[in-house]
């Protein structure tokens, strides 16, 4: 079901996407319960980017709050899970226009991710010219 969904996503078949990944969800938390790694991340974490990607960022911010605590408690503030999360939400509040509380997210979510999993990741990079474009876009603005 979570395949298809991405599939459907992956189409622009935004509606079918968002309709079978909530089927999904119910599912996943009658059997597996709202704290499962598997309803956390395929379920919750890609409806929430269902949302993102229809431009519903309230919905998506909600969902994302969610999973970020969640994660934090189930598996770790410092797990890759965890800071993906993060990253999403720093990119759902940015176009909130939430710029400020996406920055300091932004900051925060690299400097997990540097000690992590090394400055050279990929994940650590890309999180690393996001936050340096979004800087240098408050410096503008500021200017």
């Amino acid at each position: 079901m979570c395949n298809l969904a991405l599939t459907y996503g992956e189409q622009g078949r935004w509606k079918e996407a968002e309709e079978l990944q909530a089927k999904e969800l119910k599912i996943c938390l009658r059997v597996l319960g709202q704290e499962h790694p598997n309803t956390l991340t395929s379920i919750m974490g890609n409806l929430a980017l269902v949302y993102s990607e229809q431009g519903r960022w309230k919905e998506a911010e909600e969902l994302e709050l969610r999973v970020l605590e969640a994660r934090k408690r189930v598996i770790g503030p410092g797990h890759p899970g965890t800071l993906t999360t993060m990253h999403n939400l720093a990119f759902t509040w940015k176009s909130l226009g939430r710029n400020e509380e996406a920055v300091s997210l932004m900051k925060s979510c690299c400097r997990l991710l540097e000690q992590m999993i090394g400055r050279d990741h990929p994940d650590t990079i890309s999180s690393l010219e996001t936050l340096d474009e979004w800087e240098t876009e408050r410096l503008a603005v500021d200017s």
